[in-house]
Order: C-alpha cells, then structure tokens, then sequence
C-alpha cells in the first residue's frame, strides 16, 4: 500500500510538472523556408494559385497516395478549395488572398485536432530568377498537449515545405 502511495505521488507530480511547463510554452509557431526558382514570377504562380496543382508539388501527397481530395470555389485565386480525408485524419486549405504573379495566402486546417494555421506563398523576382518564400504561423492554444508541439513545429513541417519547394522549382524550371 506503501509503494501504491508513492507511484501514485509521483505520478500527481508529473501531471502537475506536464501543465505547469505547458504554460511557459509559447503556443505560436512560425515556419518559413524558401528557394531560389530560375523561372519568373508568372510562370510559378500557376503552380501555386490553384489547389489542383498543389497536388502535383507538395509532398503531402506521396504519403497516402489513396488520400481522398475534393475541390470547390474559383479553380485558382482567392477562394479556391481543396479538402483530404486519408488515415491520418482530415484536413482543408482555402486560399484568401491572392496577388497575382505576387503571393497567395491561405488558412489551413485539421479540424479533428481543432488546429488552423495561416500561412503565404510570396514570389520575389531576383533578377532572371524568383525568390520562393512559404511561411506558416500559427497559435496551439490552450490546450497543454498541443502546447508541447510549438517549439518542434519547425522541425516537424520544414522538411515537408523544404520537400514541396524542391518539387515546385523542377516543375517551374521544366522547359
């Protein structure tokens, strides 16, 4: 009964060590890579402005080949949508603004985990050439399991944008 106590303390220590350290995290998180494309601004902007073709270039979708996706609104542009449904959950993008041969901005969701994000495409011509930048930001909330993910966020979504820039600067650079 002894030993039953002390795990027991232990445990209720670690709880309260788990939602104490949950609240000095910072729920917001910030992503951001970018590439140098040797293609103009208006030739990438396609590529970036309509979900359809999002399907080409992201990695998302060499996870789960058998992902379901729908669209709907503008086939580019603001408004333009596209939703997943696949093992890992589901998920939608709804463009918001958008600028064209400039930027594209858009929300992103998963609702099941109750996360939305935002985040931008912006084109930069740098000579012959365009700079390529992809940001996402957003704020995990209240809730302590979430908080957990902030600081790890870059790591967890960096290589995916590194991967689907790498993916949109060969198909923007195809003759």
């Amino acid at each position: 009964m002894k030993a039953l106590k002390w795990i027991l303390g232990i445990v209720a220590v670690l709880v309260v060590v788990f939602l104490a350290g949950s609240l000095l995290i910072d729920p917001r998180y910030r992503v951001e890579r970018s590439t140098v494309v040797n293609a103009p601004p208006a030739k990438i902007y396609p590529l970036i402005a309509a979900p359809k073709e999002w399907v080409r270039w992201t990695v998302w979708n060499e996870r789960e080949p058998g992902m379901k996706t729908t669209f709907s609104g503008p086939p580019s542009g603001q408004g333009a949508k596209w939703e997943w449904e696949g093992k890992d959950g589901k998920g939608n993008m709804e463009f918001t603004a958008a600028e064209p041969d400039k930027s594209i901005t858009y929300r992103l969701g998963f609702v099941e985990m109750n996360m939305f994000s935002t985040g931008a495409l912006t084109l930069t011509p740098q000579g012959n050439n365009t700079r390529v930048s992809w940001t996402n930001e957003g704020d995990m909330g209240r809730n302590p399991m979430m908080r957990w993910f902030a600081p790890f966020m870059d790591k967890m979504m960096g290589p995916d944008f590194e991967g689907g820039l790498a993916k949109l600067k060969a198909l923007a650079e195809k003759p």
